[in-house]
């Protein structure tokens, strides 16, 4: 089975992370497919409205580490990236429901969604600076900008995990729900946006985003630059091994060589 899972009722696409026995940790090859799934809908005049959600009890463990080092992000064209830019382009609503863990990229992909509902129980971290790695998908920018320089600093600089609660405290969730109540939050809102005037719908969302596009751009193309760097380096060598190892990093001994299986 696909490890995305896509379904459209009436003009709701709703998109499906289905990979639970890996906690729906992205793949290139999902980026990449979810990137193209984003492009096509916007496209689609049929489709005012995505849904997105996750199988199994995690919404998005970030990246595949195993994958991710066989494939890091390079110069040029990258399977982060085209989602990236996917997201940024993006013209319609997307609505996600979040349930258990949502870790590093789980985190930041939702910061280019227009309605973010969280179950109780729901955890969110965004623990780059753990790994010798730097925030990415363009949330250097826009956490700071939502929550303020002290409260992001605290986010990303100890990379601890956080509760459903904070987060909406913090303005990254939009209402934290039962969890028997997820997933039917989420589509009433799907199915009250798609009833909306599409024309209406569309220009509102583009003037929200329209202040902030160019400056969302430009913490991107930084990222992916420093990530470019870091990623190869010792400190994330470091990092990343300890996460295999399942092991504390020491950033204060020589490193080890992290090798691609």
């Amino acid at each position: 089975m696909s490890d995305i899972i896509t379904e459209r009722t009436d003009a709701i696409l709703r998109v499906q992370l289905n990979r639970p026995a890996q906690k729906n940790a992205m793949t290139s090859g999902m980026y990449t497919s979810l990137a193209g799934i984003l492009n096509e809908a916007d496209k689609d005049d049929a489709i005012r409205v995505v849904l997105w959600h996750s199988t199994g009890n995690v919404f998005c463990a970030g990246n595949d580490v195993v994958d991710f080092l066989k494939n890091p992000p390079r110069p040029g064209a990258f399977p982060q990236g085209l989602l990236m830019d996917a997201f940024v382009k993006f013209e319609k609503p997307i609505v996600a429901a979040v349930q258990g863990a949502a870790i590093g990229g789980g985190t930041t992909m939702l910061t280019h969604c227009d309605f973010v509902y969280a179950v109780e129980s729901a955890k969110f971290q965004l623990p780059f600076i753990n790994l010798a790695l730097v925030p990415e998908f363009g949330s250097s920018f826009s956490i700071p900008a939502r929550v303020g320089h002290l409260r992001a600093a605290e986010l990303y600089l100890l990379g601890e995990p956080f509760t459903a609660a904070r987060a909406a405290e913090l303005g990254l969730v939009t209402r934290v729900v039962p969890d028997s109540d997820l997933l039917a939050t989420a589509t009433a809102t799907a199915q009250k946006l798609a009833a909306k005037p599409s024309g209406a719908l569309l220009a509102s969302k583009r003037l929200l985003k329209r202040p902030s596009i160019g400056q969302l751009k430009a913490a991107i193309e930084s990222e992916s630059q420093e990530f470019m760097e870091r990623v190869s380096g010792p400190e994330a060598k470091e990092g990343l091994s300890a996460f295999l190892e399942k092991r504390p990093p020491n950033f204060t001994k020589s490193p080890t060589h992290v090798a691609a299986e």
